[in-house]
């Protein structure tokens, strides 16, 4: 039977900023080296006291969540890790490396639907994840060798199945790897961060697997959020430019942090991302929205189309908080209501 070793991530980076790692505190990012320092050397028991150590004091940090992860993983207790990998996808649905390791596992305990999944998930978060794509292409080889073995078992002179099933076995490198399918620290090589835009890329943007981590930036004191563009366009008759105006307010009232004005920005027939009620949505925005911090959001590279009173609004998105900074591409479907430009329709990463 084919055997497949999935990548797993080691630091969050697509997500993250690498200028963060200039700005992250030195005590901080000295307690996350020793902790990856610790993984690297196999004393996990060690690294889990120090990272639960440091949870302590950090309990949403995702960095020291994230390594506590890896560390179960490589410590035999996949439930505990798979709890704190969905827990992060959870809590910060922008980072793809937690869907990446989810997968890592699932494929693990032979559960290749699963792992499908979350490295879809992973690949629509941050389409240029080279890590997620391959394994991606693993787990499509796996699934794909247990369908020609099937096929084999119903007529073994199938030789057409015989030849693929072979194919894949020597693309996989069954006869040269020994032991078990998945090791979470699986081979050495850097996960390939996204480039943010306007964000110059310093020497360190790429971080291979025994490099340190990764940290989040400290806490930012409290101070107003700039505005998000200058000069937002008013309604003025052109299609494009009313489309433009509904979108500054949208982003400028996530910015202040106004959830009902933000709330106000989606038609009652919103399309919600996971299929729950409207209601269980608006409660989810408003608990992420009001978590302490500043927030900042703005966008660029704006295309939109019109089509009678129906639009579709194309951008990349910039969001800033206290312990997150993303980059992402995003589309919005728009309907006109009254008229009044409203969103029935929001995507991640297309």
């Amino acid at each position: 039977m084919t055997q497949i070793r999935l990548k797993a991530s080691h630091i969050l980076v697509s997500a993250i900023s690498a200028v963060l790692m200039l700005l992250a505190p030195t005590v901080r990012a000295d307690a996350l080296q020793d902790i990856g320092k610790q993984i690297k050397q196999g004393q996990y028991s060690q690294a889990l006291e120090q990272v639960d150590k440091y949870l302590a004091g950090k309990p949403k940090d995702a960095q020291g969540r994230f390594l506590k992860g890896i560390i179960l993983t490589e410590m035999n207790k996949p439930n505990e890790a798979v709890a704190i990998f969905t827990k992060l996808t959870e809590d910060y649905p922008e980072l793809p490396e937690p869907y990446n390791n989810l997968a890592v596992i699932y494929a693990q305990q032979k559960q290749f639907d699963k792992a499908k999944q979350a490295l879809e998930m992973a690949i629509r978060t941050h389409p240029s994840y080279a890590t997620a794509h391959e394994n991606l292409g693993d787990i499509y080889a796996r699934l794909a060798s247990q369908a020609y073995d099937k096929a084999l078992q119903i007529d073994s002179s199938n030789s057409s199945a015989q030849k693929k099933l072979a194919m894949i076995s020597d693309l996989m490198g069954t006869g040269n790897r020994p032991g078990k399918a998945t090791k979470p620290i699986g081979d050495a090589r850097p996960v390939e961060p996204v480039k943010l835009a306007e964000t110059p890329k310093p020497q360190a943007a790429t971080v291979p697997a025994a490099a340190a981590p990764v940290a989040m930036p400290a806490a930012e004191p409290a101070k107003p959020a700039e505005p998000v563009r200058p000069a937002p366009a008013k309604a003025s008759g052109d299609a494009k430019a009313d489309v433009t105006a509904a979108i500054d307010q949208w982003a400028a009232a996530w910015s202040r942090k106004d959830v009902k004005t933000y709330l106000a920005a989606y038609a009652r027939d919103f399309k919600t991302p996971g299929g729950e009620s409207r209601a269980a949505w608006d409660a989810e925005r408003q608990k992420r929205i009001d978590k302490p911090g500043t927030i900042q959001v703005s966008y660029e590279n704006l295309q939109i189309t019109v089509d009678g009173d129906a639009a579709t609004a194309k951008f990349r998105q910039h969001y800033k908080s206290a312990s997150l900074k993303t980059s992402s591409n995003k589309v919005l479907q728009l309907v006109k209501r009254d008229g009044k430009w409203l969103i029935v329709q929001e995507r991640v990463g297309t």
